[in-house]
């Protein structure tokens, strides 16, 4: 019989997680007029790229460099605080993205944000342990859902909210901060679900590591923002009677990676992040760019309501067939299918971008390309929801926490670098003109075949 979900610690936990997706994509409607308009670029178009890659870029390693730490120290200390530290933070830094005005000081801010967001892996590791085997895949299931509505959302922002005073002159017009602070309106707007998270989350999130869980249970008086002695939902408070339970210490880092299906796991999950997210750079380059130049020439404002529109439909589709797709066919399987797809993903970016420069305009049919290739791009989200799960099966029962900042780790630093190289590369095709200006496709079909090349003789050795 399949237990219940914990609805308050689940939503709090996915509120909190809602974060990440929300301020790392807000920028992406507008990015490349933000950075044109810093000057750094010096009016030159084909040299956006590079610098709104690095802008990107760094959200992702900052998050990277602060994952596993925050992860093997939610091993010793609880997860609650580690969970709390973040939102709080990232609404701060939110707001200096929205008030810079030069390309360092935006550099600033994202490193900011993603310190912030170094937490996030703690939250995969809070609603392991608030679920059991019965509930636990539909509980992770929720989590590419929360990505895909916190992509939404930033989108859905950063192209609607952008530039106030010209999108909504009858409302902003007359306020001269918002002439100077275009890009503020969408940050303070993204700023304020973190900094709700963190507070309903002061109030209603509990502690799930095992020994602080029980020692909590064992001393009322510790339970300071837990007044509520109700179970943690597969931590050890589902058991008021048991002991306390002497601390264990973590494996070493070492340890860890010394199992070589963690270390399979973990380098899936890194060459996944990098493909998704050099794909996710690419979009709003190629949406932004102009038609002769190589792209379709759509304002912030349509990527926005495209990005929001798709992201409504993926958690529609990913909640009611997706899953079940993930409950039959099991964790591995799904992955290598999902990550399989980035091949048709790629090639279709390639023949929309062919069809529009050949026709001059966007036409029915490269709508009906764009269509078909963002429908088939609904599977990334199962993909991470797959490798969220063979991390939980891979980990050291003591060391959940320090597996998941490890693949937190990974995936974050591979999230880093992907932008960089995507944005240099989609400039670098249009400057040489190379495989007439596709060559940024072309690298990225060779890494995907590499990848899926590499998870199939993984699984073939390990006999399934």
């Amino acid at each position: 019989m399949q237990t219940p979900l914990p609805k308050r610690q689940i939503f709090l936990t996915l509120l909190i997680r809602l974060s990440e997706p929300t301020t790392a994509m807000v920028i992406y409607p507008f990015i490349i007029k933000a950075v044109q308009r810093t000057g750094i670029t010096q009016g030159d178009e084909k040299r956006t790229g590079y610098y709104s890659g690095i802008i990107e870029s760094l959200f992702f390693i900052s998050e990277s460099l602060l994952a596993y730490h925050a992860g093997r120290a939610s091993d010793f200390y609880g997860r609650r605080p580690f969970l709390l530290i973040g939102p709080f933070g990232l609404s701060i830094a939110m707001v200096l993205f929205g008030l810079s005005r030069s390309f360092w000081s935006m550099v600033i801010a994202r490193i900011l944000m993603g310190v912030f967001n170094g937490n996030i892996g703690v939250s995969k590791t809070v609603i392991a342990e608030s679920t059991d085997d019965t509930n636990r895949a539909d509980a992770f299931t929720l989590l590419p859902l929360v990505w895909t509505t916190g992509t939404v959302i930033g989108f859905a922002l950063g192209g609607v909210l952008v530039d106030p005073a010209r999108t909504w002159p009858f409302i902003f017009g007359k306020i001269s901060f918002f002439e100077r602070y275009p890009w503020f309106l969408p940050c303070f707007a993204a700023g304020l679900l973190p900094f709700c998270a963190f507070a309903l989350s002061c109030w209603g999130l509990k502690e799930t590591l095992p020994t602080k869980a029980t020692a909590q249970k064992s001393s009322p008086s510790l339970l300071l923002n837990n007044a509520e002695a109700t179970p943690s939902y597969g931590s050890i408070q589902d058991e008021p009677t048991m002991p306390l339970l002497p601390a264990q210490a973590p494996p070493t880092t070492l340890s860890l990676l010394s199992d070589s299906h963690l270390r399979i796991t973990l380098l899936s999950g890194g060459f996944f992040a990098f493909t998704e997210v050099s794909y996710t750079a690419l979009l709003p380059l190629i949406y932004s760019t102009s038609i002769p130049l190589g792209g379709l020439g759509f304002s912030p404002y349509q990527i926005g309501l495209i990005m929001g529109a798709f992201g409504i439909f993926n958690g529609f589709w990913n909640w009611v067939v997706l899953r079940r797709f993930l409950k039959k066919a099991g964790a591995r399987k799904t992955f290598i299918f999902c990550y399989t797809l980035f091949l048709v993903h790629f090639s279709l970016l390639w023949a929309l971008r062919e069809v529009a420069s050949y026709s001059g305009e966007v036409t029915p049919l490269v709508w009906a390309l764009l269509a078909f290739q963002l429908f088939v791009s609904t599977a990334i989200s199962t993909g991470y929801n797959a490798i969220y799960l063979m991390i939980v099966e891979t980990a050291p029962p003591n060391a959940l926490g320090s597996a998941n900042g490890l693949a937190q780790m990974v995936s974050s630093g591979a999230r880093g670098f992907a932008p960089v190289f995507a944005s240099s590369f989609f400039s670098y095709s249009l400057e040489s003109r190379m495989v007439r200006g596709h060559l940024v496709e072309v690298v990225l079909i060779g890494f995907t075949v590499g990848g899926v090349y590499c998870l199939l003789r993984s699984s073939t050795s390990r006999g399934t």
